[in-house]
């Protein structure tokens, strides 16, 4: 698997970042005043997009309720203090209330549980080579600007981790991943 340099990582999170400004301030000119603090509910099913940090690949999200929701993501994990490799996790979310809600667009606040399934290859030098699976447990914080006219959503969030490792030098390792993406919404 080809692994990408630092710097194309650092200028795409920068792009995915900047795009995420200059939307989220085009919408601010011409609107009534935002309300927050309300509960919030979703005006869209299932989405698909791509997430850039730890993981970076594909995720997916689907609501189960107006206000709860699965997301998914398939990945890989690349610089990262064990090792580069692949990742999978599933995570329940809720969305208990909008930070900011406008005619354009509603900022919700979501916190979930989950679970991940981390293959790696951690390599210290060129002659060792340790190949080995981390089960974790995942709570995510975060926050989407959720367009309400557009079928598009952009995220931020942390992600609070607790690993279990198997065939590993470690038995236990807690951890902070963190991920910036968007989902097209296909209803």
């Amino acid at each position: 698997m080809m692994q990408p340099s630092r710097s194309s990582s650092r200028r795409a999170l920068a792009l995915a970042i900047a795009v995420a400004v200059v939307a989220s301030s085009s919408l601010a000119f011409g609107r009534g005043r935002p309300s927050s603090g309300r509960p919030f509910s979703a005006n869209k099913t299932f989405g698909l997009g791509i997430m850039l940090g730890a993981p970076t690949g594909l995720t997916g999200k689907y609501f189960l309720k107006s206000d709860q929701a699965i997301d998914f993501g398939v990945g890989g994990i690349y610089y990262y203090r064990h090792g580069n490799g692949f990742h999978i996790h599933g995570d329940y979310l809720w969305h208990p209330l909008s930070l900011a809600s406008t005619e354009a667009f509603e900022l919700p606040f979501y916190v979930g549980v989950g679970a991940r399934i981390w293959n790696f290859c951690d390599c210290p030098d060129n002659n060792t080579h340790y190949n080995a699976t981390a089960i974790g447990v995942r709570v995510p914080f975060g926050l989407a600007l959720d367009f309400n006219d557009a079928p598009i959503d952009i995220f931020f969030e942390l992600v609070v981790v607790a690993d279990f490792f198997v065939n590993y030098r470690d038995s236990f390792g807690p951890d902070i991943d963190g991920a910036i993406g968007f989902r097209y919404w296909f209803d």
